[in-house]
């Protein structure tokens, strides 16, 4: 059996470029007892490698999840034609021991792409990120911006379930209309409009709590928004994961200080073992409709390298993800 692979050539010098992945072949062993063979059905592609990458050694396997089928299998707890979601990399096909690999959520008619997105680790980073750190209250305010992303398009829906006001920025007046047909009481484009002006408009008695995907200048202006005890959840800052030099000040720590505010970042995994709690509530809400999610897919393993970029160029409306 041969997997294809897509290795990280190159540390990315800004924006990642093609020469910076190695599209490579490998002969796969044969199993051993306790082995499963795991072959990909849909990848993800997701902000955090950015960042993430720059801890990576060149000539590895670019990183990631994806949901996969058991074609071959030396382990009794993985059946063969079981799907499960493994931490295996941009790979077509994998030999794991069954570490870092979970059974899929039963979907039903939903597709199984779904395991990346709202039943897996992005629906799950909305859950706990908002819920766990913002513990928001009926009736509060709430700003979340790359809205109509992955996680921002759940958090935003999650708030509104919880009965906040909402405020969503997003790149394209497109993304601002979808998030007004989630439910989003405001929408924003914020290359179009002025930050202040629409915070001081969407929001005049302020805002209680922040979920935070872009860091930089634009939290800096939330921040000097935000009422006093607000709660600020930091899930990304990807405004900044392609600078050649990090950016320099303003600095919000006196905001923060003065604004008694609660400002926590986070890594999903804390929560690992609740995520069939979150899962099950995903699940009750899509079906009485208050729920809903968009996939943004890219066909074809070749073009992994390519919905990476396009992702970190906001591209996607909802999950990005690549079929194969």
């Amino acid at each position: 059996m041969k997997a294809k692979t897509w290795i990280f050539a190159h540390h990315f010098d800004g924006f990642p470029k093609d020469s910076d992945f190695e599209l490579k072949e490998e002969e796969l062993p044969a199993l051993k007892d306790g082995e499963i063979l795991c072959e990909a059905v849909v990848l993800s592609v997701d902000p955090y490698m950015r960042p993430y990458s720059r801890r990576m050694e060149t000539g590895t396997v670019m990183v990631g999840t994806q949901v996969a089928r058991i074609i071959e299998s030396k382990n009794d707890k993985f059946p063969v034609d079981q799907h499960v979601v493994g931490w295996f990399g941009w790979r077509t096909h994998t030999i794991s021991n069954g570490d870092q690999v979970q059974i899929m959520p039963h979907t039903g008619t939903l597709p199984l792409s779904l395991g990346l997105g709202i039943l897996g680790g992005t629906g799950a980073t909305a859950y706990f990120g908002f819920l766990e750190i913002c513990k928001p209250k009926e009736g509060e305010t709430v700003v979340v911006n790359a809205a109509a992303g992955a996680v921002g398009s759940l958090v935003g829906q999650i708030a509104k379930i919880k009965g906040c006001r909402v405020i969503g920025y997003a790149g394209t007046d497109e993304k601002c209309k979808w998030l007004k047909e989630l439910g989003f009481d405001y929408a924003f484009n914020y290359k179009t409009t002025d930050l202040k002006k629409t915070l001081k408009d969407a929001a005049p008695n302020g805002v209680d709590c922040y979920f935070d995907n872009v860091g930089g200048a634009f939290s800096i202006t939330v921040l000097d928004h935000m009422n006093e005890f607000g709660r600020v959840s930091i899930c990304g800052a990807i405004s900044g994961y392609n600078d050649k030099t990090p950016a320099t000040g303003p600095y919000p720590f006196e905001t923060i200080l003065f604004k008694q505010l609660k400002v926590e970042g986070f890594l999903v995994t804390r929560w690992l073992e609740q995520f069939p709690k979150a899962f099950k509530e995903h699940m009750e809400w899509m079906k009485q409709d208050k729920l809903k999610y968009r996939e943004h897919i890219t066909k074809g393993f070749e073009n992994m390298p390519a919905a990476f970029v396009g992702l970190l160029k906001g591209e996607n409306v909802g999950k990005a993800v690549v079929k194969l």
